[in-house]
């Protein structure tokens, strides 16, 4: 028995097309990432009250927390609570460790003009928006913004 096995060639204009749609793409992508066309950035509001913080681990697992350089602590979380406040600072850690920043420099807690909190880390340049995790993790930060002399 024998069969008869027709083979077509792939459609040229395909290809064609095909090769043209990839060029095309990476043009555009290199166009925009050149030229900043379609770059979103975003601008926090001004602060209108801020305060450095600084934040040490006691051997009990309670987490101190000094205004600036200063030696008095404003707070103290205590081992077991402030679940948002430790994740926060570890993450933030953590980037600092792994861009080889310091970990001496305090961060900035502040809050904006539109009313809401952030934290940034000004040795790695991040910045926290704390409202997009919630009104009750904001919260732990708005206590300790309210127990320093934050400057208004």
């Amino acid at each position: 028995m024998s069969h008869s096995v027709r083979v077509r060639p792939f459609p040229l204009g395909a290809l064609i097309g095909a090769a043209a749609l990839i060029g095309f793409s990476l043009l555009a992508v290199t166009t925009a990432r050149v030229s900043g066309i379609g770059k979103a950035e975003h601008h926090a509001p001004p602060a209108v009250q801020s305060v450095e913080l600084r934040f040490e681990d006691r051997a009990d697992g309670a987490v101190i927390v000094y205004e600036g350089r200063g030696d008095d602590p404003v707070a103290v979380v205590e081992p077991g609570t402030g679940g948002f406040v430790r994740g926060v600072l570890r993450a933030l850690v953590r980037d600092r460790r792994g861009q080889g920043a310091g970990e001496a420099e305090p961060f900035r807690l502040a809050r904006r003009a539109d009313g809401r909190l952030t934290l940034e880390d000004p040795s790695t340049g991040r910045l926290i928006d704390l409202r997009a995790f919630g009104p009750t993790n904001e919260e732990a930060f708005a206590r300790l913004l309210a127990s320093t002399g934050a400057v208004r």
